[in-house]
């Protein structure tokens, strides 16, 4: 085997990688992970099981390897689109780092919906959730963004909650909003709208 066709192996196999992390998102975001299959998976990702357990030892395995690829991806658009802004006053700042966890927000709405499903139960894999990819947030959070709005400490959680929920629940949900108030949630601007109003609202 020459370095060129090891080369394009390695790289069809990352495709395919990816195509069930992203298939993964998906189906755990609608199903949970009680109600999702593998089967369901590997159909979405143009696949078939057996590659699924090639690159996956198990669905909890699976599952953690999806929360990690969204929440990867959270962290890298927000640093990106921070790091190209110069931006002197920190209110400012902070108001659009909110925003742009809104349009993140509206784009996957699969992360909350990830979130809440398993938030619910005290088991081992909210364990992993909380202590891998939120708690890192959430002191980022409460020693960042909400310090520049003078939150009390005492209040940190309520701010982390009403962040989240905010940011998010109008996406998670857009069949529902659209239907309840006429506006759907997915036109660019109701996006733009939304993530202005919570920036505001949070950091006034």
């Amino acid at each position: 085997m020459t370095a060129t066709t090891s080369s394009a192996r390695e790289r069809q196999r990352e495709a395919t990688r990816e195509r069930i992390l992203d298939a993964a998102v998906e189906v755990f975001a609608e199903k949970g992970f009680l109600g999702a299959s593998t089967r369901e998976i590997a159909r979405r990702a143009g696949t078939n099981q057996g590659l699924i357990t090639y690159h996956f030892k198990s669905k909890d395995e699976l599952w953690r390897a999806a929360a990690d690829s969204i929440f990867e991806r959270l962290g890298g658009q927000l640093a990106e689109r921070l790091d190209a802004l110069e931006l002197a006053d920190p209110r400012e700042r902070a108001r659009e780092a909110i925003r742009q966890y809104v349009r993140f927000a509206a784009a996957h709405p699969e992360l909350f919906r990830i979130i809440v499903d398993e938030g619910r139960v005290a088991d081992e894999r909210m364990k992993w959730l909380v202590d891998t990819h939120l708690r890192p947030r959430f002191d980022m959070i409460s020693g960042g963004l909400m310090a520049v709005a003078g939150i009390d400490e005492a209040l940190l959680p309520h701010a982390f909650y009403a962040l989240a929920g905010a940011a998010s629940l109008m996406f998670a949900v857009a069949p529902e909003c659209h239907r309840l108030t006429g506006l759907d949630p997915r036109s660019v601007q109701a996006i733009e709208t939304h993530a202005d109003y919570v920036a505001r609202l949070l950091v006034p």
